[in-house]
């Protein structure tokens, strides 16, 4: 089983303000025992070509990834040739998928968040191949409950993602895929359902934390409406998709 990351940022990302480099984020990666890692940065596919060696050299197999806006909304592009950053509607999105093999996973689809898929998955249900289960929750206050039961209802495994903007979201939640170390093969196996979320939720103390560090870097904004309630940490959760 590979301790897999498919939902992150760094100081590359051409639209978030991330205080840390890609090289620091396999780093610690590295250091929590992680076997794979997509970069995601909005819009922008990472030029990985020196960086992948740095990663298998800490034994990380780089996933190509990008989080691209399409139709106002956002998708995790994984393991797509650079193509996949210039996909601007869901027709195109098709198009790609029928020419390349790689996994497009809805990235926090409920959450209250103008650019979340929410609705939006109903009517493109086939394209999507997997739903994120993702870090930022607590006890009382968890928007990927509706995520659980829309992937459950009809029959798309979830995986576990931290949607990495601070190095200490790193390696609370988090997925379990059984598949040798080849992006081709972390893809397949997802698709197939042979992957497992670990996660817990973080502290409201936290969650406030955190939304106030990205407040005043001026990137995080939607919480202000979220109506975040206060709750205590809880014992980990594994959902397994098999």
């Amino acid at each position: 089983m590979l301790k897999v990351e498919l939902h992150s940022h760094t100081a590359d990302d051409p639209e978030d303000v991330i205080p840390y480099t890609s090289r620091e984020l396999i780093d610690r990666a590295a250091e929590l025992g992680y076997q794979a890692l997509a970069i995601t940065l909005h819009n922008r596919q990472l030029d990985s070509g020196t960086l992948r060696a740095y990663a298998k050299d800490r034994r990380i197999v780089l996933i190509r990834g990008v989080e691209r806006t399409i139709e106002g909304k956002h998708v995790l592009l994984l393991n797509f040739p650079s193509a996949a950053e210039r996909v601007n509607s869901f027709e195109e999105l098709a198009a790609l998928k029928r020419r390349a093999n790689g996994l497009v996973v809805a990235p926090h689809p409920f959450f209250p968040v103008w650019h979340c898929l929410r609705s939006v998955l109903n009517r493109h249900v086939d394209l999507f191949d997997a739903v994120e289960h993702a870090a930022f929750y607590t006890r009382t206050c968890n928007f990927n409950r509706p995520a659980v039961r829309w992937a459950a209802r009809h029959g798309k495994p979830l995986v576990g993602n931290g949607d990495v903007h601070r190095l200490v979201q790193l390696g609370r939640t988090y997925s379990l895929v059984d598949a040798p170390p080849d992006a081709d093969a972390i893809g397949e196996a997802i698709r197939n359902g042979r992957v497992t979320v670990v996660s817990e939720p973080i502290s409201y103390a936290e969650a406030v934390m955190q939304a106030l560090d990205m407040t005043t870097s001026g990137f995080f904004k939607p919480w202000r409406r979220a109506g975040l309630t206060e709750g205590v940490d809880e014992p980990s959760l594994t959902l397994s998709n098999e």
